[in-house]
């Protein structure tokens, strides 16, 4: 099995970085999103409570987390591409195995994933942010981006073999995208003032993933913030593992 996830996470990350198209947006645009918000939200520093003087610090987490929502879109994309071509049906016909597949889909998503965790970290750093919780910080940041970029990915196999067309992976993304705004990726949910949003940032597991990231930079070693992070985390690649792997069984016909 390890011989077939390889194999499949070498085409999909070849095919992936062969499109430039594909790969330079999600490295591009989550930047450009923090430089313009990290100055036009500079005063939201001076709320009475705000957790750090610097807006950078406070907002460069979510650019790992908009990041990782572009890997649904890619892994998504690109499984709908092999759907649309017969790929998959004649991979049913292989000895392959769905786990497998599975895990070598998301391989170009969890490539771009890590090459964009190392890009915003180091751009964060020349900006001069400091990661409260150090050089052992930074790698835990490294490693929960790349889990993150994973779950989201997995969360597009499924639109892709739910949908089956790479069309209706794209007409997910501005749902998904709009769930990592009900989120506390502008402000601590404790500053929120608007009732409803807050309750639902609170609710939503973005927030912690984000909060997670973010504590390591502007607060140091939170262990409840980490360990709800990574929890999401999990539970966000277990459920989307689970259901994308139903999904496989019911589209790939075995002969």
């Amino acid at each position: 099995m390890r011989l077939q996830v390889w194999l499949i996470a070498q085409r999909s990350l070849v095919r992936t970085f062969r499109q430039p198209g594909v790969w330079i947006p999600p490295l591009t645009f989550p930047l450009m999103l923090m430089a313009v918000n990290s100055n036009g939200l500079r005063a939201a520093t001076h709320l009475p409570g705000f957790p750090t003087d610097s807006f950078l610090a406070f907002f460069l987490p979510f650019s790992f987390m908009q990041g990782a929502l572009f890997a649904s879109g890619i892994a998504g994309v690109d499984l709908a591409r092999d759907i649309d071509t017969g790929f998959l049906n004649r991979l049913a016909l292989t000895p392959v195995r769905g786990g497998a597949l599975l895990l070598g889909q998301i391989g170009g998503a969890v490539g771009l994933g890590m090459l964009q965790a190392v890009i915003y970290l180091g751009v964060g750093l020349v900006a001069g942010v400091r990661i409260d919780a150090g050089v052992g910080g930074a790698f835990v940041i490294l490693v929960l981006a790349v889990l993150i970029a994973a779950g989201w990915g997995t969360l597009g196999l499924w639109i892709a073999l739910r949908t089956g067309s790479s069309e209706g992976v794209q007409s997910q993304f501005p749902l998904l995208f709009f769930a990592t705004f009900i989120s506390s990726m502008n402000l601590p949910r404790n500053l929120i003032e608007v009732s409803w949003f807050r309750d639902l940032a609170t609710i939503n597991p973005v927030s912690y993933m984000i909060e997670s990231l973010r504590s390591l930079v502007i607060v140091g070693w939170d262990v409840q913030a980490l360990l709800l992070g990574f929890g999401f985390t999990f539970a966000l690649i277990g459920v989307a593992m689970l259901l994308a792997t139903r999904q496989l069984g019911m589209r790939m016909t075995r002969t």
